[in-house]
């Protein structure tokens, strides 16, 4: 279980969540909702340790994440939002930088990465350099890394992202054995199909605060003549043109 206590993060004056309060529970996929800005992406950063909150407190597991940062590093999976990173290396040496990192034993790697390519067709590209690659090709190199060591819990920011229909298919058919097994997902996405077809639970964000978390079948049940569309552009409201501009010019609090 995941625990998030009044989680806040300040970038100087732009605080990007506000009082965060969250609890994901093992054996469901948890979903982040919300347009560009709303703190998605600040609060996955939060959970994998690539920024610090400013307040509040994170546990995985029992476990206080600011003080036992190494030991929940090694439960999670992550695919970042950019797939734009390690460009020099083959994708094969990139794999074994994964495995080397998470101290796999050599002949379950050897198994697991097999099985991964094999399905993400991706058995002839192993010696081609990650910088060659389109942003698909580079999308897939990223998640068969992440899910090589396959550790408990899967942390995914936009992971469907420019991947082909087959790739985006037998991901999420992953992301739901994975959670069927008692374990955990957690991923953020704009498609609101994709989240009332994948999510147990999600969580929308507006400007850093959240604003519903539930199971989608109760936010439908509340508006039970409105699609989940409707819904959900009613409850994070249009943005004006200076709130675009102004998420525009600092994605990063995505």
């Amino acid at each position: 279980m995941i625990e998030l206590v009044n989680v806040t993060k300040n970038y100087g004056t732009k605080q990007a969540l506000k009082e965060l309060n969250l609890t994901i529970k093992q054996g469901e996929i948890f979903g982040f909702l919300g347009h560009n800005g709303a703190g998605k992406s600040t609060t996955i950063k939060s959970l994998v340790s690539i920024i610090q909150p400013s307040s509040g407190s994170i546990t995985v597991d029992g476990l206080l994440l600011a003080e036992h940062r190494e030991a929940i590093k090694k439960k999670i999976a992550y695919v970042p939002d950019t797939p734009d990173i390690f460009l020099q290396l083959t994708a094969g040496e990139y794999w074994d930088l994964i495995g080397a990192a998470y101290e796999l034993d050599s002949s379950k790697q050897q198994q697991r990465l097999n099985e991964l390519i094999a399905l993400f067709d991706m058995a002839s590209h192993q010696e081609e350099t990650l910088a060659s690659f389109s942003h698909g090709m580079r999308q897939k190199t990223i998640i068969i890394g992440a899910l090589l060591p396959d550790p408990d819990i899967w942390i995914l920011d936009e992971p469907l992202q420019g991947l082909d229909p087959q790739a985006a298919f037998d991901l999420k058919e992953m992301m739901k054995a994975h959670a069927a097994k008692g374990k955990t997902v957690i991923f953020s996405t704009h498609a609101l199909d994709t989240a009332e077809q994948l999510c147990d639970e999600l969580a929308i964000l507006k400007k850093g605060e959240l604003i519903y978390n539930g199971s989608v079948a109760n936010l439908l049940e509340e508006s039970p003549n409105e699609s989940l569309e409707a819904i959900y552009l009613k409850m994070v409201g249009r943005q004006s043109d200076a709130q675009v501009d102004s998420d525009s010019a600092g994605e990063m609090y995505e």
